[in-house]
């Protein structure tokens, strides 16, 4: 999640077993005209992400991989990060024309972050952009302050358009297609049947183990049970991919994801539908 506040000189802080965090650039919306305009190549932590990645290239081909995705947080994420939740949102309502400002130099950094990516690795055929803060706006904030920008951002030749969101989705869910997104990973606590519905079965969902409490805290019965009720469920399975709704979280063992494969594979009225 530092990664691209780095670049607009968020101090990050990486406490002992806890997840990193960014620190706030602007103190108030008139910092916003003298943010400068990160350059991927040089700014923050990503020349070291992109630099990483080359490291351990051959390391992930020999294993039978290649690197697929361009990989970002959304401009709205970012936003929220560089000014402090609370206040971002708060701004978008008072000072909306501030908060576009800052969301068109993010979104303009981001198109220049996602092309270097795919520039160093032409192996690249996808984009995933991961942003919760679109489930904290109402449909009127979203639809003028997210879909315009995620429209630009996913406006490109690959293949596969990925957007993360575990926050609430029901406002943005319908806006899916019309932004270009064809791949979905939300939070659990909606069903894959609701999104079917939402996105009129035009996006494929990654989907819908909660990940904490069942992939990380449950044992192997808990696994069975619960991956085997969601299938029992579906009542389409066509555009599915199975996984945790939600961002895997520490602590997953293996067997916990053997008896989560396990279980897919064997599940024949899946198996079946799917093809």
């Amino acid at each position: 999640m530092c990664t691209e506040p780095s670049a607009f000189g968020a101090r990050c802080t990486f406490p002992l077993n806890e997840f990193p965090h960014a620190h706030k650039v602007l103190l108030s919306t008139d910092e916003i005209e003298n943010l400068p305009q990160p350059d991927p190549r040089t700014d923050g932590f990503l020349p070291f992400v992109v630099n990483r990645l080359r490291i351990a290239q051959p390391f992930i081909e020999s294993a039978g991989h290649t690197i697929r995705f361009a990989v970002a947080r959304g401009p709205l994420n970012i936003a929220s990060y560089l000014m402090g939740v609370s206040e971002f949102l708060t701004s978008m309502l008072m000072e909306p024309e501030k908060i576009e400002a800052l969301l068109k130099k993010i979104t303009s950094f981001l198109k220049n972050w996602l092309n270097l990516q795919r520039e160093i690795f032409p192996s690249i055929d996808g984009i995933l952009l991961l942003d919760d803060i679109i489930g904290f706006m109402g449909e009127n904030e979203f639809l003028h302050f997210g879909l315009p920008y995620f429209k630009e951002l996913f406006d490109t030749d690959v293949s596969v358009k990925f957007l993360h969101n575990d926050a609430p989705c029901k406002i943005s869910a319908p806006y899916l297609p019309e932004m270009r997104v064809n791949l979905f990973n939300m939070g659990f606590e909606i069903s894959l049947n609701e999104l079917k519905t939402l996105t009129k079965n035009q996006v494929t969902l990654l989907g819908n183990i909660p990940p904490r409490d069942v992939l990380a805290a449950g044992d192997e019965t808990e696994i069975i049970r619960v991956t085997t009720h969601l299938l029992d469920s579906l009542e389409d399975c066509s555009r599915i991919i199975l996984s945790c709704g939600g961002g895997m979280p520490p602590g997953v063992s293996t067997k916990n994801l053997t008896a989560f494969i396990r279980t897919v594979k064997q599940y024949t009225h899946f198996k079946n539908l799917s093809e």
